[in-house]
């Protein structure tokens, strides 16, 4: 006779009985990280059911008591976490009831784990999006800083990688701010996006129950409550905004770590190789190679590759809720941890930049750069843009790299007789006062409003992090 098959755990509801594929279907690893948000929302919900009588109230304080000795196991490392327990939900349920008895078992009336799952996951993205924005904070300030350092230092600007015109080095760096900037611009729309809460959708129509979404969305920060409870529980938009966010960021540090990996090469020579760019070679004695800006760029194929899976896994699928959404948060989890590393690496990285403005000087100082200057003169004195473009090019010859620097600057004096103290490298930046150009009127305005920015986006970054602390001292304080 064949042995008796092992019974199964003894844990609240059917859909919890162990599988032979459990393994397979547990999302445990990664949605344990969820654990302080599923407490929130746990209690904010226990809170509702009492308050509406769904539940003694009573009965639902000792739940939120239980939920908050729950939360102290988890902060200390004690909380017995079982695999055999596919998710953080039915963990935090089980232990519940192994605390309370019978009563644990009330904290899921009118809930379903499909708007759980979806309330956890938004309010994990207030708190990573809070958290990744002090981050770039810290990264724009280094900008700024650097910048104003470097307010006067020459540099040629680029356009193919090749020298175009001259500029300043304040004002490429403050390009790199502004870059950052709408990113925050992005995170912080996302948040507000995603400021609603889903709790009460159910499994996928709600409840026949009298709950009352309004108060938890309200006890949990949210700006309201959900309008269709089949979206409630299928939309994942804000996953998928925030990792278009993270891996356009990502494309953006990774522009600004190439052009720290060019500028610190022998060939262009811009930056001193000191050892805050990386670590040296294991073979070759003379090198000091850029490390972390090569890592700022590598990491950029993972958040892109984070946003195509999410997306991929999304593409096509029914209403209401599907198992594939189990999927959803390995890819957002890896984004938020690589993108915060790499902006706090690379803040890091900038604040300790060694600019050689000698060598800065004197690429800028190339005459070839003031081409546009010239003709622009020959407009200012009555030509056309086209005629005066054509009589510098007609000057130069169909190539200048055979003609010596003194030689092109010759031809181009010729042309412009009166052009000739303002072929310098600082004079002709100066002399860019277009609006958001490098010329220090331009210039002095864009460093009064990247300041100007840094406040504004400080208080709203202080608002949404209030809502984060809020929700944590939800868990911790004491029950009314």
């Amino acid at each position: 006779m064949a042995p008796a098959a092992p019974a199964a755990t003894a844990v609240p509801g059917p859909s919890y009985v162990r599988t032979p594929t459990i393994a397979f279907l547990s999302s445990l690893a990664v949605d344990r990280a969820l654990a302080p948000f599923d407490l929130a929302g746990s209690i904010a919900h226990a809170e509702m059911l009492g308050r509406t009588g769904i539940v003694p109230p009573a009965e639902a304080q000792a739940i939120v008591r239980g939920l908050r000795t729950i939360a102290g196991e988890i902060a200390t490392g004690t909380f017995p976490w079982r695999t055999d327990l596919e998710d953080v939900h039915t963990n935090v349920e089980v232990r519940l009831t192994e605390l309370l008895g019978p009563v644990g078992g009330k904290l899921h009336t009118a809930r379903s784990r499909n708007d759980q799952i979806a309330l956890d996951e938004r309010l994990y993205l207030r708190a990573a999006i809070a958290g990744l924005g002090r981050r770039l904070l810290e990264l724009q300030r280094a900008l700024v800083d650097r910048a104003a350092e470097e307010r006067a230092t020459p540099m040629p600007g680029y356009t193919h990688l090749q020298r175009a015109q001259p500029g300043a080095l304040g004002h490429h760096l403050l390009a790199h701010f502004w870059r950052f900037d709408r990113d925050l611009d992005r995170l912080a729309a996302t948040a507000a996006r995603a400021s609603v809460s889903p709790l009460g959708a159910g499994a996928l129509l709600g409840t026949t129950l009298p709950i009352d979404p309004a108060y938890v969305a309200e006890r949990l920060g949210f700006a309201r409550a959900f309008e269709n409870s089949l979206d409630a529980v299928s939309d994942r938009d804000y996953f998928a905004e925030l990792l278009f966010d993270l891996a356009l960021l990502a494309v953006h540090a990774s522009a600004l770590g190439e052009e720290i990996v060019l500028f610190s090469s022998r060939e262009f020579a811009f930056l001193d190789r000191t050892p805050d760019l990386g670590s040296g070679s294991s073979a070759m004695p003379q090198k000091r190679n850029p490390d972390v800006a090569e890592l700022v760029r590598g990491k950029t194929g993972r958040a892109v590759g984070d946003l195509l899976a999410l997306l991929t896994t999304l593409k096509g699928l029914p209403l209401a809720y599907d198992r594939d959404l189990q999927e959803d948060k390995g890819p957002v989890l890896d984004a938020v941890a690589s993108v915060e590393g790499t902006l706090e690496a690379l803040a890091v990285l900038v604040g300790k930049l060694r600019f050689d403005r000698a060598r800065l000087t004197s690429a800028a100082s190339d005459p070839e750069l003031y081409a546009t200057d010239v003709a622009e003169h020959l407009v200012a004195g009555g030509r056309t843009f086209r005629q005066a473009h054509e009589a510098v090019a007609a000057a130069l010859g169909p190539g200048t790299t055979a003609l010596s620097p003194d030689e092109v600057r010759r031809r181009l004096l010729a042309l412009a007789p009166g052009l000739g103290a303002a072929l310098d490298p600082k004079a002709a930046s100066d002399r860019r006062i277009s609006p958001g150009g490098p010329g220090e009127t331009p210039l002095a305005r864009q460093f009064a409003l990247a300041h100007a920015r840094l406040e504004e986006r400080q208080r709203s970054l202080s608002s949404l992090a209030r809502s984060v602390d809020d929700v944590d001292r939800l868990v911790r304080e004491a029950p009314a």
